[in-house]
């Protein structure tokens, strides 16, 4: 038996009979099968997201916080047994688990709020008795499309805002580890049938699900390729996009730096979640003076790291999502110790406590260069590249030198400096001794090649609405702007 799809407010059996199997990347334990949705299934879920939209979008705004508070207390209710479902499926630890499905009930709150309190705006007039207001108005169905590393966090920032602003959504979770989102999904009862729908598969179904005709916009997070073909494509519709694509991020460690604060707080934003994030620090630049000792305690603190069950509440690291990860991951760090660098620590895969599972020693690499392919390609896995540059100017133009823009992060206790690295490097989020922080009232998003767009924040509501001028003139006259021309005078 495969899994069941969600449509029209219920879960159904998917036309398509094709399985995927889903597996747990710590023990390769088959956990379930879920269908591989074509034509057929995608086509029901966009009909139903389509006929339900024109009701959502004239539900009253307090009603809609309603039942997005209800949506976001029932994700409370069962935040253990969700986040328990992750971790099997995402290798993610189980701590880490559970504060993403907090952080999804709540971005529903968040939203419902915001949506409740935001419809336009007015703007003065040109004329008398003439009123004039912008009002902003959903896109209609928006396919939402989620990463691996944070399946349900990422569906919720698309998903809470579309629906706020009265869009309905068709969501394809990623094909690795899609069960939590079908889990998620019993939630979204509290909600009218059709305004949220669930279709499982790989990429191809996510191609067909961005190609339907019905689809208005879509909201994608993944790797750079993958937004670029779908940008593409949706250009090729006029359908509006909202990408969260890669980075390679930054950190900066300056000479006044705490190495008490800074060493804890650079080692956890590289290696979170198994170094599988978007926004992780994957270039690590650390001014000369201080370099040798940060280095020595970052290897130490990673020494200190627990790597295994990530069912275990005591587990700082999991394995990585694939076999696939895993190799392409040891042939980046090959590469990366051919361009003459040292390692300092792990460099291999390996089998903690006898585990199966796709797991790859927390690395610690020093001596990287500028150029190298650290700074090019994003090394989505644990590994911690460090390079020691002269000075404060120095270290602020190599971390600004990427095609990426995702998010940065620096240690300092200069308020002068650092605003000076905030004003010149290129980041949609900017983070000052505290990495990789969020906050729902924030925008998130990318510059340059990490993306268009932003999550998050009154701006990320407003990436799911368009805005429509109204001019009223209550009073009817005749305007001497119209035809005949003759009647009027030139300067």
């Amino acid at each position: 038996m495969l899994r069941p799809i969600l449509i029209d407010g219920k879960f159904v059996a998917a036309k398509s009979n094709t399985a995927i199997e889903i597996h747990n990347p710590a023990t390769l334990e088959k956990l379930d099968s879920i269908p591989s949705c074509r034509e057929a299934d995608i086509d029901a879920a966009v009909k139903a997201a389509r006929t339900a939209q024109p009701a959502w979008w004239r539900t009253p705004g307090v009603t809609k916080a309603e039942l997005m508070h209800e949506v976001a207390q029932r994700i409370r209710a069962r935040q253990m047994p969700i986040a328990k479902m992750m971790t099997a499926e995402t290798g993610k630890p189980l701590i880490e688990s559970t504060d993403c499905v907090q952080w999804v009930a709540e971005c529903f709150d968040y939203f419902a709020e915001v949506g409740r309190a935001s419809l336009g705006l007015t703007i003065p007039p040109g004329a008398d008795h003439q009123v004039n207001f912008v009002r902003k108005e959903p896109y209609g169905v928006v396919a939402c499309i989620a990463p691996f590393n944070f399946p349900l966090l990422l569906t919720a920032w698309k998903v809470a805002p579309a629906i706020a602003a009265g869009n309905t959504v068709v969501c394809k979770p990623p094909h690795q580890n899609p069960l939590s989102g079908l889990l998620l999904g019993e939630c979204y009862d509290a909600l009218p049938p059709g305004v949220i729908n669930i279709v499982t598969g790989a990429g191809d179904t996510g191609q067909i699900l961005t190609k339907h005709p019905d689809i208005d916009m879509i909201a994608f997070t993944g790797s750079t390729a993958v937004g670029r073909q779908i940008a593409a494509e949706a250009g090729s519709q006029l359908k509006k996009v909202n990408l969260e694509l890669g980075g390679i991020d930054p950190l900066i460690v300056f000479e006044d730096a705490d190495l008490d604060v800074a060493v804890p707080g650079a080692v956890w934003a590289r290696l979170l979640n198994a170094g599988q994030v978007c926004t992780s620090a994957k270039r690590i630049y650390v001014v000369e003076k201080i370099a040798g000792e940060f280095t020595r305690r970052v290897v130490e603190r990673v020494k200190t790291l627990k790597v295994g069950d990530p069912a275990d509440p005591k587990t700082d690291m999991g394995p990585l999502i694939s076999a696939d990860a895993v190799k392409k991951l040891e042939s980046q760090v090959a590469t990366v110790l051919s361009e003459g660098t040292e390692l300092r620590l792990g460099g291999k895969r390996f089998q903690p406590n006898g585990l199966k599972g796709h797991f790859f020693q927390p690395t610690v690499i020093s001596g990287m260069r500028p150029g190298s392919i650290a700074t090019k390609e994003e090394l989505f896995g644990p590994v911690v590249s460090i390079f020691t540059v002269k000075d404060a100017d120095e270290a602020i133009k190599q971390a600004n030198d990427s095609e990426y823009g995702l998010g940065a992060s620096i240690y300092t206790k200069n308020l002068e400096l650092a605003m000076k690295a905030m004003e010149n490097i290129k980041a949609g989020s900017f983070w000052i001794n505290d990495p990789l922080a969020d906050n729902n009232a924030a925008p998130f998003g990318g510059m340059r090649h990490s993306g268009i767009g932003r999550e998050l924040g009154a701006e990320g509501l407003d990436a799911f609405r368009e805005p429509k001028h109204v001019h009223l003139d209550y009073v009817q006259e005749r305007k001497r702007d119209w035809f005949p021309y003759a009647d009027r005078k030139l300067p």
